[in-house]
């Protein structure tokens, strides 16, 4: 028994590091999304994100912002890994809470 103990501490600690790194990236990555709008037959590119209850639109140019994109993809991959471990540590922390006795 000490030894599955051990290995649920070690994996929870493992868990909560990973937890911390991604919340460590989301921060240094930018929230929302692009929209691109057609006016007068011209492609123009704007940020769309919430700030309290508004949504808000940054113009952000004519030019397609691939690089921006690619950052918003990154972030959403890196939710989803967020949303698995938190479910593991939920998993981890009921398995540490039951007793048998």
């Amino acid at each position: 028994m000490k030894v599955l103990k051990g290995i649920l501490s070690e994996s929870k600690e493992y868990y909560l590091n990973i937890k911390a790194e991604i919340e460590k990236k989301l921060r240094s990555l930018p929230s929302g999304s692009v929209k691109e709008r057609i006016i007068a037959g011209r492609k123009y590119y704007y940020m769309q994100r919430r700030k309290n209850e508004k949504v808000v639109h940054e113009y952000l140019g004519k030019e397609r912002p691939d690089d921006l994109l690619k950052k918003i993809r990154e972030r959403k991959v890196l939710k989803v890994e967020l949303k698995k471990v938190n479910e593991a540590l939920k998993v981890l922390q009921r398995a540490e809470g039951r007793k048998r006795g």
